[in-house]
């Protein structure tokens, strides 16, 4: 399998095809994962709250995050794109942040992603000045949900729908080549990936942006508790895990999923 670039993705969006991502955390998810021709691997910190129990992401560390992003490289070693979630507190400054990316690029990440707005644009700019190809990471941050105060969908009010618009543009400027909207109205999201030329992948952002990611536990609905809106579960008419992770990178290329119960106005 050709491994995937930069390049490849930003010609998807080009070529209006919708993008897959999911999470993974395991050599053998991964292995499966990228056999049936998802796009993106993400590392998440999400593995905080499904495989480490956690509530929140808060509690991730660098080291865990090299550790998992070890074994999903071994699991896939051609063909695939790996994006390694830097951990709370791990990119407070432009030298911290360059130590922890360059940490999970030494274990096999393709490419790293933070979360925040304007704050980041000089950690943005400091790593992929230094190779480092970033992704970045608006609307719901859940790194930040304390302060947020709770999982809620932002950019709902005019200023903070303006903001993050700016934040979009301003982080492709500051370098980063790919974006993740998360729990933003659906016309919002649209309008954001209309003004980038850098792919966007959603999640709970409707089915305007270039692509959509999914947590692996969520979309197999095995996840313990209440899901999210913006969640299906591919396995809930039966079947095997292999046959429910194609059938979301049929439902998500065509544009199936999300429908709009899955989005928020």
């Amino acid at each position: 399998m050709k491994t995937l670039t930069i390049a490849d993705l930003i010609a998807l969006k080009q070529r209006s095809e919708k993008i897959t991502m999911l999470t993974v955390y395991d050599a053998t998810f991964a292995s499966l994962i990228a056999g049936l021709g998802v796009e993106i691997l993400l590392v998440g910190d999400s593995l905080g709250m499904v495989v480490q129990g956690h509530n929140t992401t808060v509690p991730v560390t660098v080291d865990d995050m090299v550790y998992h992003t070890r074994c999903v490289a071994a699991g896939c070693q051609r063909g695939a794109f790996i994006v390694g979630d830097l951990p709370f507190q791990s990119y407070d400054s432009p030298q911290t942040a360059l130590q922890s990316a360059a940490r999970l690029m030494q274990a096999g990440a393709t490419m790293v992603k933070l979360e925040g707005g304007a704050w980041v644009l000089p950690i943005v700019e400091y790593l992929t000045q230094r190779g480092i190809p970033v992704c970045a990471h608006i609307g719901l941050t859940p790194q930040s949900v304390h302060q947020l105060g709770g999982f809620k969908v932002q950019g709902r009010e005019a200023e903070a729908a303006a903001q993050l618009r700016a934040d979009a543009i301003a982080l492709q400027t500051a370098g980063a080549q790919l974006l993740v909207l998360e729990c933003v109205p659906r016309q919002l999201a649209a309008d954001v990936t209309a003004s980038l030329t850098i792919p966007t992948i959603g999640i709970g952002a409707g089915p305007e942006c270039d692509g959509q990611v999914l947590v692996l536990h969520d979309m197999l609905g095995i996840t313990p508790g209440k899901s999210f809106k913006f969640v299906r579960d591919f396995m809930a008419n039966g079947g095997t895990i292999k046959e429910a992770i194609a059938a979301y990178i049929a439902a998500v290329k065509s544009i199936e999923f999300p429908a709009e119960e899955h989005c928020f106005a």
